[in-house]
């Protein structure tokens, strides 16, 4: 059986967490995509849920088509 001490557990955890995989970069698509969300979001919520709720949905959808994204 292969005992493993304290730090070298620690050094293995540590050394996978800072790959550059975990790293999270904010490239331009990203915060292109994080506005296109805020923005569409205010243009959908102007219409209140019980009255035009259907059209709301539309609204965010078109939105976000014309910002280029995905809903």
């Amino acid at each position: 059986m292969v005992r493993v001490n304290k730090q070298m557990a620690a050094g293995l955890a540590i050394s996978t967490l800072a790959t550059p995989s975990f790293a999270q970069r904010r490239d331009e698509g990203s915060m292109r995509r994080e506005k296109s969300l805020r923005d569409c979001n205010v243009e959908a919520g102007k219409m209140s849920q019980h009255t035009w709720g259907g059209h709301q949905v539309q609204k965010y959808r078109s939105c976000m088509m014309q910002n280029g994204e995905q809903e």
